[in-house]
C-alpha cells in the first residue's frame, strides 16, 4: 500500500517524469485528430486546374474534375478524369486508397484505348508529368506512416506542430520521410517537405486559400509543389467543391473508366 501511495504521490508531483508522451505517440496523435476533423465527408466533386512549370518558367496548362468518394473502414476511392488539353482529354485515373496494405490505381489512356494497372513498385512515378507522384494523389491515411513530433513553430502567422512522417511501405516509396507543418486550430496543413531516397530535400508543398464547407471541412484551393532538384514546379488550383453529393461505390469502376465523362 505505502508504494501505491508513493507511485501516485510522485505522479502528482511530477507529471511529466512519469507520464511523459514520448515524440512518436505525440506525433501519431496530431494525425489522428487531423483525420478525425475530416471524417464523415460522405463524397464531394471539385474542379481542378493543373499549371505545369518547366525550370524555365514556361507554362502548360490542364482542366481536371475530381470525384471522391469516403470509404468505411477503408481508404478514400478517387477519380480523377482530364477534360483538356486534346492530348490528355479522356485520361482518367481512379485510386482506391487502403488504409493497410498496396492502394489500387489504374490510369486510362485514350490514345491507347486500354487501362493500365499502376503497381506498388512504380507509386513514386510522375503522375502525369507533373511534380506530384502517384502516391501524393492517394488519400494519406494515418496507418500508412509511422511519425514523430518534432517541435512547435510559426508559419505565415498560424501557430503550427512540427511532424514527421515516414512510410510504412518504404521499399516502394520514393521518400524516406516528409516533414509537416499543421495549425493547431483546425489542424490544417499548410506545408510538407518530402525528403528522397538519399535523405536529400526533393520537394516543398505549400497550401494557401483554404475555404470551410459544411460548417467543418476545410479544402486548400492553392496547393503548390515545387521540386528542388530539377527546378520545376507544379499549382493546383481548385474550384467548385461540391460535398454529398450523391455518389456511389459504382462511381468508381475500373471497367467504366472507358465511359468516363
Amino acid at each position: 500500500m505505502k508504494k501505491i501511495v508513493l507511485f501516485v504521490f510522485l505522479c502528482c508531483l511530477v507529471p511529466g517524469a512519469v507520464l511523459a508522451e514520448s515524440a512518436e505517440e505525440r506525433g501519431l496523435a496530431i494525425a489522428r485528430q487531423a483525420d478525425a476533423r475530416d471524417d464523415g465527408f460522405a463524397d464531394f466533386r471539385a474542379d481542378m486546374e493543373m499549371v505545369l512549370r518547366n525550370r524555365h518558367g514556361q507554362e502548360s496548362r490542364r482542366l481536371i474534375r475530381v470525384r471522391t468518394l469516403e470509404v468505411a473502414g477503408d481508404g478514400d476511392k478517387s477519380l480523377t478524369i482530364f477534360d483538356s488539353p486534346l492530348d490528355v482529354k479522356g485520361t482518367a485515373l481512379l485510386t482506391f486508397t487502403h488504409k493497410q496494405g498496396d492502394d489500387d490505381q489504374w490510369l486510362y489512356l485514350p490514345a491507347l484505348k486500354r487501362v493500365k494497372r499502376i503497381a506498388s513498385r512504380n507509386k513514386s512515378g510522375s503522375f502525369m508529368g507533373s511534380e506530384f507522384a502517384y502516391e501524393d494523389i492517394a488519400s494519406q491515411e494515418v496507418e500508412k506512416y509511422t511519425y514523430k513530433y518534432l517541435r512547435d513553430e510559426l508559419y505565415k502567422g498560424h501557430d503550427c506542430t512540427v511532424v514527421e512522417s515516414f512510410p510504412v511501405d518504404s521499399a516502394n516509396s520514393g521518400y524516406t520521410r516528409m516533414v509537416s507543418w499543421r495549425d493547431k486550430e483546425a489542424f490544417r496543413l499548410w506545408k510538407v517537405e518530402y525528403y528522397d531516397r538519399k535523405s536529400s530535400h526533393l520537394k516543398t508543398l505549400t497550401f494557401a486559400d483554404y475555404q470551410q464547407y459544411l460548417g467543418r471541412y476545410w479544402r486548400a484551393h492553392t496547393m503548390e509543389m515545387i521540386n528542388h532538384q530539377n527546378g520545376k514546379s507544379t499549382t493546383l488550383l481548385w474550384s467548385n467543391f461540391r460535398f454529398r453529393t450523391g455518389l456511389s461505390e459504382s462511381d468508381f469502376n475500373k471497367n467504366s473508366l472507358r465511359r468516363v465523362r
